[in-house]
């Protein structure tokens, strides 16, 4: 399951933007814009990432390879 390290977030959603899953269900992001809405798996709120639908994570890891800490990774539940 996809996993935030918080401490290590800096909330720069260079992980939403890069998402895949994200782009399929919000296609605005691609130019850079947050997501409008919660169906996607995750979104900038409050300076941090917050997941909202992990489980529709491909594993593709993207957003691991893109974040400049790391902290958004994947654990076991």
């Amino acid at each position: 399951m996809l996993k935030i390290n918080q401490d290590h977030c800096l909330g720069c959603g260079a992980c939403v933007i890069v998402c895949p899953v994200n782009e399929q269900i919000c296609p605005e992001i691609t130019g850079g814009n947050g997501p409008d809405t919660t169906d996607v798996i995750m979104l900038v709120e409050n300076g941090v990432i917050k997941l909202f639908h992990p489980e529709k994570c491909q594993e593709c890891m993207i957003c691991n390879k893109t974040c400049p800490t790391k902290a958004i990774y994947h654990g076991s539940e």
